[in-house]
């Protein structure tokens, strides 16, 4: 290969972007100046094809014959022949014009069920493959650590185990459609600075090993995910996309990982332009390349003309260039594209929004509803005239996050249909009740009041009041969350608070519900209102879901995946927190959460009991064997997620107060009872000592079951026996479950 056709296989090429001013990255309309013709650009060759589908509205059918035309042209005109590889954004569905949209990260979070997101994976992997899509730009892992960060949507949790498993199964689904997974942000983005994007990262070494990186291990030793996207941060003073000590220390030489490390967009000229580590952008070029990353994405900012002009002058070393394309001609063969040559004709239509898919999405967004709170006012029996308000009540983008193709890219090609059906909960509502007024009351973020009075009259002439808040996601500000969306306070954006308050004010009963991409600061709402229903963005199906929830044809059974802050003055925090982080007669301050992790309220009632240990003594290299019998007290059917906590009582750093070992779905029936079995490989409860290992150290362990991390309804002791156990490679890092019926 000659020097142009090795840098043509690492970097993208992103056709049209920005040429109508849309902006989906940052910095993006600065790189992309004087974008070539793809004939000129990829006349050596090429490695990615960037969002071919994903950057404007293109019909399936015509954007899935240009892509092949696209990739025949590569077979046929260049020397080599190599196709490029075609990736896209995933997040929640094939970012893509009328593709399913699913519900966000953070939903898949609070419905706790791996095996529906494993399935949601896999649909989104069929729709891909069926276009010519190789790669997903998902799933993301970072653990959620400050709710003011505008990504939190695009998270699954707050805590390691959660976005572990969950992040792992999503991993799992799309792969066996043939499509690669790509883990993001790799590693620390989620901890920026005051929650703000590219902020830089503060974490000590122990919160990254720790906290951070389990679910990266994860889904890379056990759901053999083939590719991983560099964070944008910096952490400590070392820009990741810079840092061989992650990229190839620990993540290849450490972890096994032999898949393909790509650039988040225009990360590698971030080097030299944002962070200031590199001199121009060649300089930046070799550092990356040098650190471990394989392909510059969207396009050639760095990897192009600036490598070139070093490796022509004997500055930087070809061997690292060879490295890199030899890396991804690997993929390219695993993929089967060396052996393509396009020349077939494309069989039959694609629908990328089939039956099959919307069932889904509407399963898992029922799962994924959260009931904070309930008078008993909800289930919703002959409501009466029922008054629906709220700037989010008839707004069918209110159901979705930023990276959905509604959000994404609709809102720069004004008049073009979203291109799904998605009813907004006004809609739904409306085909559930004979009695239903609205008004809007305000917008989601600007201070006008006018319209509070009209939701007001509609509110007292009414005997129930439906309230639907919260956000609306976008990019770079366009938006209340989202990314580049942060904010520096956690009450309601713009004046719904005192929408809510104004209709709560009548007297008449108000159930609210809240559409959000982060948890909000809601203790004022909890004490006043009749009910509370949380939603995390759930998707071209979620209104349709929360009136299931509302009238109790679906029992809820979300759980909270992140707390419930107290105020914005208090972050970060996560329940992840040692002993002094805690409330304390040091501090006059209370950083208690207003509902914990793992919260959440059904039409049902659940009691666990007889937490039972098959030994009390284990050794530090073995499994804890547990027990435990979970009730259905209630009248109606239910899901419950029975979730086991530990404290390591005493250990040579600081440990959490609460630490989630494991959690199990189990449906039940009225007046059922079953025993859920837990094996807890004592790697669960491994952390990082003072040397910096890995280890389980001896000594006691508390377990309990409950409602959430706050409540110990049952519980159990045993203790950790033997030498301190440094982790290997092989351990387990998986609880197993199982559930025997009576």
């Amino acid at each position: 290969m000659t020097l142009d056709e090795k840098l043509a296989q690492v970097v993208g090429l992103w056709v049209g972007a920005g040429s109508d001013g849309e902006v989906v990255a940052p910095l993006q309309d600065a790189m992309l100046d004087d974008q070539p013709s793809f004939t000129q650009f990829a006349r050596h060759g090429l490695g990615h094809l960037t969002r071919v589908f994903g950057t404007r509205p293109v019909e399936p059918e015509a954007g899935r014959r240009a892509l092949r035309e696209s990739q025949r042209w590569l077979v046929e005109n260049t020397r080599l022949g190599i196709p490029a590889i075609a990736h896209e954004e995933c997040l929640t569905g094939l970012a893509a014009w009328r593709a399913t949209t699913f519900p966000t990260p953070l939903a898949w979070g609070a419905a706790f069920d791996p095996a529906l997101v494993e399935q949601m994976g896999a649909a989104i992997g069929s729709s891909m493959a069926a276009l010519g899509v190789h790669q997903g730009l998902a799933p993301v892992l970072d653990v959620v650590r400050d709710p003011r960060w505008g990504r939190v949507e695009e998270c699954i949790g707050e805590d390691p185990y959660l976005v572990g498993t969950v992040g792992t199964a999503y991993v799992r689904g799309l792969q066996s459609a043939g499509v690669h997974a790509t883990l993001k942000h790799f590693v620390g983005y989620s901890a920026s600075q005051a929650g703000r994007n590219l902020a830089p990262v503060h974490a000590g070494p122990r919160e990254v090993a720790d906290v951070l990186l389990p679910p990266f291990e994860m889904a890379l030793r056990d759901g053999d995910a083939r590719s991983v996207m560099h964070s944008y941060s910096e952490i400590d003073g070392v820009p990741v996309a810079a840092d061989p000590e992650l990229l190839t220390e620990l993540l290849r030489e450490q972890w096994g990982f032999d898949g393909t490390v790509v650039a988040d967009y225009f990360g590698v000229a971030f080097l030299h332009l944002l962070h200031g580590v590199a001199a121009d952008l060649g300089e930046a070029a070799e550092q990356a390349l040098a650190a471990g990353i394989d392909v510059e994405l969207p396009t050639g900012n760095a990897y192009l003309t600036p490598l070139r002009e070093r490796v022509e002058d004997g500055r930087t070393p070809i061997e690292l260039v060879d490295r890199a394309v030899l890396r991804i001609l690997r993929q390219k063969e695993e993929l089967g594209l060396l052996d393509e040559d396009f020349s077939a004709d494309l069989d039959g239509a694609v629908d990328l929004d089939p039956t099959a898919h919307r069932e889904l999405a509407r399963r898992l967004a029922e799962r994924s509803l959260v009931l904070l709170s309930n008078d008993g006012t909800l289930p919703l029996v002959a409501p009466g005239r029922v008054a629906v308000v709220g700037p989010n009540a008839d707004r069918s983008p209110a159901l979705f996050g930023c990276y959905s193709f509604v959000n994404h890219v609709i809102p720069q090609h004004p008049g073009t249909e979203p291109g799904i059906e998605a009813p907004s909960v006004l809609d739904a509502l409306r085909s559930e009740f004979p009695s239903v007024t609205y008004a809007a009351g305000c917008a989601v973020d600007d201070d006008d009041r006018s319209g509070i009075a009209d939701a007001v009259a509609r509110a007292e002439d009414a005997d129930l009041a439906v309230v639907v808040v919260g956000d609306q996601s976008g990019l770079f500000g366009r938006g209340t969350v989202g990314e580049g969306c942060d904010r520096d306070d956690l009450e309601l954006p713009g004046v719904q608070r005192e929408l809510v308050e104004a209709v709560l004010a009548t007297g008449t009963p108000v159930v609210l519900v809240l559409l959000t991409g982060r948890p909000y600061v809601l203790d004022w709402a909890l004490e006043r209102c009749s009910a509370v229903v949380q939603g995390f963005f759930p998707g071209e199906e979620g209104a349709a879901a929360l009136a299931d929830v509302l009238t109790g044809r679906v029992n809820p059974s979300g759980r909270l995946p992140v707390s419930l802050p107290r105020s914005a003055g208090s972050q970060p925090s996560s329940y992840l927190h040692a002993r002094l982080a805690g409330p304390s007669e040091t501090s006059n301050l209370d950083p208690t959460p207003v509902l914990p992790f793992g919260h959440g309220l059904s039409y049902t009632t659940f009691t666990h009991s007889a937490l039972t240990p098959a030994t009390t003594e284990v050794a530090t290299s073995e499994a804890i064997e547990l027990t435990v019998r979970v009730r259905n007290t209630g009248t109606r059917a239910g899901s419950d997620v029975v979730q086991l906590y530990a404290r390591d009582v005493a250990a040579s750093v600081t440990r959490p107060v609460a630490q989630l070992m494991g959690y199990c779905r189990v449906d039940l029936e009225p007046g059922e009872e079953v025993t859920v079995h837990f094996a807890v490989p004592t790697t669960r409860l491994a952390f990082s000592d003072r040397r910096m290992c890995r280890v389980v150290e001896p000594g006691a362990v508390e377990l309990w079951v409950g409602p959430s991390c706050a409540e110990r309804e049952t519980e159990a002791r045993v203790e950790l026996v033997g030498g301190v156990h440094e982790v290997r490679p092989d351990d387990d890092r998986w609880v197993r479950t199982e559930v025997t019926r009576s």
